[in-house]
């Protein structure tokens, strides 16, 4: 009887074509590091090959060397080349000059909005074909991107248009150019039919949920074709927390999920034999088209083939041998995918899936049905071969990983099946597609349930240092981990005893060493270039002061606090470095009331409030000026703006500043001003309505910019003063200036950019500050 080749333990796996997509990574790599120079390393490569060839063991390994040196050669020959002809070409060389030109091209990807500075912007990349600059015409094909104003959010994917601007150099090594101040598009000619299509299946996808709760019509387009506009960024984040950010994302288990159900349909259409691989074939096809032929698709579609080979006879030994040609393939084509995160993700969960998981299966099958082995060891596995590299670019460890994608699988089938299907369905018959649509968005919300629960469990993301030694020690585990998991899950005792263990670890609140320190009356969250401030009102309970730009870090600050209620979130002003955050701070919480400054602006801002606010059943208020209020420990008085004040702004949030709510807390009689990010005049009118206005703690204004009323700062005499700021901005914050006058009158000033969370203490009546 032949050994099944299924079973690992007793059929040895072919590494040749697994070595042979390592080689091409490590080439791409190289070339992306060394440029030109990696034909010098190349050149040594070819050496050694030729020796191993010609030596006494070519016969054995003579070929696979030779095989690898060729691999190696082709794949850093086509970085080097890619990368060459992207930076040496005539839109490059304009860049470099900073010049302004005409260009004729081909838009290659959907416009994606995004928020400015002073207003908002889409970007979206060109593939230019023609450029016109310092009078001279040039016909070329390079990829640029463009960033303009709102009319190119109507631009198509694959319509030709002409547009003009101001050539500058690219960051990354995908793009000859960024194209700033773009004009509004001219289109010279519309999409082919097959984008045109596209475009009216995903449309078709959207209104067949639109009738549905928010995070449901988001969700839905995002799970069948990864498209994931208008998805609440407190609800992405506690995807990201639970490693369900897969499903928001086009992915290879969106391809195999989408062409295993058009082959069943297949099936029962009688199809069979080589019609299947043509039905197959023209999924992966429309596939493509519908989420786009961008390099993260093509990724995603190549890794959902090694998993459909997987499905298949003798699949584990199939889908092994088709990980390495697939990774080869797609960097011949894409060099850049070698230094790709998302596609360092695929790579590794799919090799996790097919090298851990039917090792893990067969030990779990031992004592438990082997449906429930395939459900628990598949996710399972690609977790744990993904985890480093989640922690590297997250500093997180999922928990509650495996959990949540063992919870939602039975719902993420149907709901990419019948969002499809609805908007299939709705392109001929729109009411029968959102009956259809229905059924999926009903998936959606349960798993947006898990999320949200699996998200507020207290140990549902371990903290890690994103350093070199760190996440090697993590890679470390994670090898003794895969290696010992067999193992501990032949054995029911110890795999019982394992998931208790790690059932207490995500549900009990574990206490950080050391924080919060005893005494504390002021916490100033480290949320990078923003604020957000904690008052202590009593045991768990904290009036909060501004959210930060990112959810998930004023959610983690308040749970290290172990703040469960708050009675109000005061947000300064608008603008989204003090007001993003929101969905962070309500998650979870038990929280009172939303107050705001009187001037609705910058309208973006503000459209994110009401949004995130009303999702949790609040309606935000304008901060009482002049009222006085006590919660719990916290005494609280507004002191600007004035009533009467504008409500009003110019809608791009310039004169959001100087409206900032400016609040005079009292905190076990330490007195703290908080200014918010209002500026000189705001400062100054300030200092002649308190004329004398002395305080303990002062948390600078705006960042710590240079346009400051220092004469009003130094006079305020505060012990201690905090700045929020993000490490490496390129504001220019803090300032050295201001710095300098608060510290010579005697201020201590911390930044978080350098100490992480800062708390204020009581210690023998000596208010001072610590950070974390």
């Amino acid at each position: 009887m032949r050994p099944d080749d299924d079973d690992p333990g007793r059929a040895p796996r072919d590494l040749r074509m697994p070595l042979l997509g390592v080689v091409a990574w490590l080439a791409a790599l190289a070339s992306h590091l060394l440029g030109a120079w990696v034909w010098v390393l190349l050149g040594a490569v070819a050496a050694v090959a030729a020796a191993a060839a010609a030596g006494p063991s070519r016969r054995r390994h003579g070929a696979t060397v030779v095989g690898l040196a060729l691999v190696a050669v082709a794949v850093a020959g086509s970085a080097v080349l890619r990368q060459q002809a992207i930076s040496d070409n005539p839109v490059a060389e304009l860049a470099s000059d900073r010049a302004a030109v005409v260009l004729t091209g081909t838009v290659v990807s959907d416009p994606r909005p995004v928020s400015g500075r002073f207003a908002e912007q889409v970007l979206l990349r060109l593939e230019v074909r023609e450029v016109t600059g310092r009078g001279v015409t040039h016909r070329l094909a390079t990829p640029v991107l463009v960033i303009g104003g709102e009319a190119w959010a109507a631009a198509a994917l694959g319509s030709r248009v002409r547009t003009s601007g101001l050539l500058a150099p690219a960051d990354g090594g995908d793009l000859a150019a960024v194209l700033t101040s773009a004009r509004d598009p001219v289109v010279l000619e519309r999409p082919d039919v097959w984008w045109r299509g596209a475009g009216a299946v995903r449309a078709s996808i959207r209104a067949s949920v639109a009738h549905r709760p928010d995070d449901q019509r988001a969700l839905v387009p995002a799970l069948v074709d990864g498209d994931d506009a208008g998805l609440d960024p407190a609800l992405a984040d506690d995807f990201r927390t639970t490693g369900l950010t897969h499903l928001t994302a086009v992915s290879g288990t969106n391809l195999t999920l989408v062409v295993g159900f058009l082959l069943i349909l297949a099936r029962w259409c009688r199809v069979r034999g080589r019609w299947l691989y043509a039905v197959g074939a023209l999924g992966i096809l429309g596939f493509v088209l519908l989420a786009r032929t961008e390099p993260s698709v093509l990724r995603a579609a190549v890794m959902g083939v090694v998993g459909l080979l997987a499905m298949g006879s003798n699949g584990q030994q199939r889908a092994f041998r088709a990980l390495g040609v697939a990774v080869v393939v797609l960097l011949l084509v894409q060099p850049g995918l070698a230094v790709s995160v998302g596609f360092a993700l695929s790579v590794l969960a799919t090799a996790g899936i097919v090298v851990l998981a039917p090792g893990w299966r067969d030990a779990l099958a031992r004592w438990l049905p082997r449906w429930v082995a395939e459900a628990v060891s598949v996710p399972a596995a690609a977790q744990l071969a993904c985890t480093p590299v989640v922690a590297a670019i997250s500093g997180q460890v999922s928990l509650v990983a495996v959990v949540a994608n063992l919870a939602v699988a039975p719902a993420v089938g149907p709901a990419t099946v019948l969002g499809l299907a609805g908007g299939l369905l709705g392109l001929a018959i729109p009411a029968a597609g959102s009956v259809v649509g229905t059924g999926a968005a009903w998936c959606v919300g349960w798993i947006v349930a898990v999320a949200r629960r699996g998200a507020d469990l207290p140990g549902a993301a371990l903290d890690w240092e994103a350093g070199v030694g760190s996440v090697a020690g993590l890679g470390l585990l994670c090898v003794v981990l895969a290696v010992a998991a067999p193992w501990l899950l032949r054995r029911p005792l110890a795999a019982v005893g394992l998931a208790i263990v790690m059932v207490v670890g995500v549900t009990a609140r574990l206490p950080s060493p050391g924080w919060p320190p005893a005494g504390w009356v002021l916490v100033m969250c480290d949320v990078g270039q923003g604020d957000a401030l904690v008052l202590r009102a009593g045991p768990r309970t904290a009036v909060v002061v501004d959210v930060g730009p990112d959810p998930s870090a004023v959610d983690g600050c308040l749970d290290d606090l172990g703040i469960d209620v708050v009675p109000f979130v005061v947000l300064t002003h608008f603008h989204a470095d003090h007001v993003d955050g929101l969905g962070g701070a309500l998650d979870g919480r038990e929280v009172g009331e939303v107050e705001t400054s009187r001037m609705l602006d910058p309208t973006s801002g503000v459209e994110a409030v009401l949004s995130t606010a009303a999702a949790a059943g609040l309606a935000p208020l304008v901060a009482p000026y002049a009222e006085t209020r006590v919660v719990g420990e916290v005494a609280l008085q507004v002191l600007w703006p004035l009533p009467g004040s504008p409500t009003e702004g110019t809608g791009d949030g310039s004169h959001a500043n100087d409206a900032s709510v400016v609040l005079l807390a009292e905190v076990r009689g330490v007195r703290i001003l908080l200014a918010g990010d209002l500026e000189p005049p705001g400062q100054a009118a300030l200092a002649r309505m308190l004329p004398g206005l002395d305080v303990d703690v002062l948390k600078v204004p705006h960042h710590g910019s240079r346009h400051q009323d220092l004469d009003f700062l130094t006079s305020l005499r505060a012990e201690v003063g905090l700045v929020s700021v993000g490490a490496d901005n390129d504001y220019g914050h803090p300032a050295g200036e201001v710095l300098d006058a608060l510290e010579r009158t005697g201020t201590e000033v911390l930044r978080t950019d350098t100490a992480g969370d800062l708390a204020v203490v009581v210690e023998g009546g000596v208010v001072a500050a610590v950070g974390r």
